[in-house]
This record gives structure tokens, sequence and C-alpha cells, in this order.
């Protein structure tokens, strides 16, 4: 599974909405995602484990 990238564009309560670099939009549980993740975080999903990316 190839690496996708994400920005994060809005934190409502317990969840998070994602704007992926294909253009894409994605809502998904903070649960999920790295601790630490903020409003205009950048993320990789790959073999379905999310990371922050620097």
């Amino acid at each position: 599974m190839e690496p996708m990238f994400y920005t994060v564009t809005d934190i409502n309560g317990d969840y998070a909405q994602l704007m992926g670099d294909q253009g894409h939009e994605h809502s998904i549980t903070m649960f999920l995602l790295p601790e630490g993740t903020t409003v205009g975080s950048r993320l990789k999903l790959e073999n379905f484990i999310w990371t922050l990316e620097e």
C-alpha cells in the first residue's frame, strides 16, 4: 500500500477533518490519530498506521 498524505483542516470534538493531497476529504476519530495531532498537522497513512510528519 502506497503512503497517503493528509493535512488536518479542522477538529470538531472527537473527530478530525482531513484533506488528502489528492483533494479528497476524510473524517476520522481522533482516537486513531497520533498524540499531538492539531489543526495544520501533516499526517501519513501507511499500512493502516497514522504518523505525524515533521
